[in-house]
């Protein structure tokens, strides 16, 4: 990877305004680099997960803790009018309650220090094509799901050293068998939601003998606490019931588990709200280095233009801790200078032709 290159790259995304593109690049730096080099970058090689992570390590080491929490999402970054491919493909979008065509990213942002890390990324690759049984037409499947990506990762961050105590994530990835992996297998402890269908047990006693009953069958009151045993999963878990509002003023219930029994309420509420930074991270990356504006049309130039955005992301927090402002306060600021320069530019060129109005 050329590395310098890849600087330059992520500094066009954080800086640009409007669509990303090798032209455009070249246009910018006024020839210096030729948009045949950077088409060359974006296409000789697989900017890989790993690669990142050898980019990104040091910085990690310098803000990670024990206290640290991984924050495990996805997000899908629409492309309607591209060309279906293994990644480009339909993916059901929870928020939405509908499919939409796109490219499904999957993260692990590490949260340490108040600093955001994307430490591990994968995207959902729809390799293999069968018949739906229910339309009876052809459709795009994926050789592993999501929850398998989900436990791969973390794998991966738990071999790549990296200190936390907790993993966060929402009801999509709260399943047993994830909550066994992270308690038995990597030995860490999590704070997940669960839906209201799915059987608890109130006691050892009850689980040894089948006694279940669903969330939604038992009544636990805001602010306490229980002990459960959840259907599928060996250990007890801390129950609570969390009722917040939503955006519109409605009101919404979450029903958290926690492995970690030491826990009070307040505590686990509290850790659990770190998640909501995976969805700021998400709104940054299309928002602040041009995830979703760039043309490219192939898999691999697709791949390596999300590798790139998610380092500018990397990038674009430093720079922002370091500038004491946040993101968006911090492009408004170059944006003005961009369009201060440009009307400078202006009355250089009315000047220059003598022209008044």
């Amino acid at each position: 990877m050329n590395k310098q290159l890849l600087e330059t790259y992520t500094d066009y995304l954080i800086s640009s305004f409007s669509y990303t593109t090798a032209t455009g690049l070249s246009i910018l730096v006024e020839g210096e680099i030729s948009h045949d080099k950077v088409t060359r970058f974006l296409s000789s090689e697989d900017f890989t997960s790993a690669g990142l992570w050898k980019i990104i390590k040091p910085k990690v080491r310098e803000i990670e803790s024990e206290e640290g929490v991984i924050i495990v999402d996805d997000t899908i970054e629409e492309k309607p009018s591209t060309d279906e491919n293994e990644i480009v493909s339909w993916h059901y979008d929870h928020s939405k309650g509908r499919s939409v065509k796109g490219i499904n990213i999957i993260s692990a942002l590490y949260l340490s220090k108040g600093v955001r890390v994307p430490i591990v990324f994968d995207l959902v690759r729809k390799t293999r094509t069968v018949i739906d049984e229910k339309t009876n037409k052809e459709k795009r499947v994926s050789e592993k799901t999501k929850n398998e990506q989900y436990r791969e990762m973390l794998r991966v961050c738990v071999k790549n050293n990296i200190k936390f105590k907790y993993v966060l994530n929402d009801v999509w990835y709260g399943s047993s068998e994830n909550m066994m992996y992270v308690k038995t297998e990597l030995r860490k402890d999590f704070i997940m939601p669960i839906k209201t269908n799915r059987k608890i047990a109130l006691s050892k006693k009850d689980k040894l003998n089948g006694k279940y009953v669903t969330v939604s069958e038992f009544e636990l009151k805001e602010n306490t606490k229980q002990e459960i045993y959840l259907e599928g999963v060996s250990f007890p878990l801390m129950l609570i019931r969390q009722v917040f509002k939503n955006e519109d003023g409605s009101q919404g219930v979450l029903h958290l588990v926690s492995s970690d029994l030491t826990l009070t309420y307040d505590k686990i509420t509290a850790i659990y709200h770190k998640r909501w930074k995976v969805e700021e991270y998400h709104k940054s990356l299309k928002q602040h280095v041009a995830l979703c504006k760039s043309p490219t049309k192939r898999v691999r130039t697709q791949s390596n233009h999300i590798f790139a955005s998610i380092y500018a992301f990397f990038k674009l927090e430093y720079l922002s801790i370091r500038a004491k402002l946040n993101q968006t306060a911090l492009r408004s600021k170059l944006y003005i200078s961009a369009n201060r320069t440009a009307l400078n530019e202006l009355e250089n060129m009315k000047a220059c032709f003598a022209m008044k109005f």
